[in-house]
């Protein structure tokens, strides 16, 4: 079965009105799958044939893009940032620029109300499963919480995949789960982070240049060089012959030899090698 095949069996539900197809041998196809196994579908079956690409027509490339990013922005100013990993996803959520007309409590409830629409839509639509822990900000009044819940269980239950909330624990966090039925889209969109290997960051070019400085040392005691040169990318080297070169010069003396940096342009920040001549 194809993939537009399997979008209308897995996907489309009562609240679809239209599903446009921009080719002609998938619509035909469709029309016939339609026919055959979900006639309900079938008057809603369009062949689009504008003149912009069907991604550029309804904003779908920069929807894509956004639901790969951390920072959910919200209508009132305030954001959620929702980060993924193997044993949870967590949800937070911040007030941003919205400080409310009232009070603050207010700011907070209405931030919080206004993220649960917003986080029940970015669990179907980045397909997050498992664990999920939501750090709503903390409001002062049991009935805000109480409301916060009923808001979010209410956006919930559109969703078609099995949720369960188990309320707000004794630190102030909602704790839910969301039944796994695939991949989520980060996953099946993106791979592992080449320069950082997953971790989400990299070590500064401060880091490096001082852990450069260790190795020449390590390997002068090990073995006998006449001079070392030093490859590295090329921030690092720029460092090293710029704020950091008075460490350098100082290894220099120490060492009683000559360390001459070498730029690598293909070197992700992290990587070098130490050479010796």
């Amino acid at each position: 079965m194809g993939l537009a095949h399997r979008i209308l069996r897995d996907f489309v539900g009562t609240e679809i009105t239209r599903i446009q197809v921009d080719s002609r041998l998938i619509y035909e196809s469709l029309k016939d799958f339609t026919s055959e196994f979900v006639p309900e579908l079938e008057s809603l079956l369009e062949l689009y044939e504008g003149d912009k690409p069907i991604f550029d027509m309804f904003d779908t490339e920069n929807e894509i893009q956004r639901s790969l990013e951390r920072k959910v922005d919200l209508k009132s100013g305030g954001y959620l940032i929702i980060d993924q990993t193997e044993a949870m996803t967590t949800v937070d959520i911040n007030t941003g620029a919205f400080v409310g007309r009232r009070n603050l409590e207010e700011t907070i409830f209405n931030t919080n109300v206004e993220a649960t629409q917003a986080i029940a839509r970015q669990l179907r639509l980045r397909n997050l499963g498992g664990i999920i822990i939501i750090d709503f900000i903390d409001m002062g009044l049991d009935e805000h919480r109480q409301r916060v819940l009923t808001s979010l269980e209410a956006a919930l239950a559109k969703d078609r995949v099995k949720t369960n909330i188990n309320g707000f624990t004794q630190l102030g966090l909602v704790e839910m789960t969301r039944k796994r039925t695939r991949e989520s889209i980060e996953h099946v969109l993106c791979s592992g982070c080449p320069t950082c290997e997953g971790r989400g960051s990299v070590k500064t070019v401060e880091t490096v240049c001082y852990e450069i400085l260790r190795e020449i040392t390590r390997v002068n005691r090990a073995y006998d060089a006449d001079n070392f040169v030093v490859y590295a990318a090329p921030a690092v080297a720029d460092a090293l012959e710029g704020d950091e070169s008075h460490a350098l010069a100082e290894l220099e003396v120490f060492i009683g030899k000559q360390v001459r940096i070498q730029a690598e342009p293909l070197y992700i920040q992290e990587q070098f090698d130490v050479v010796m001549m």
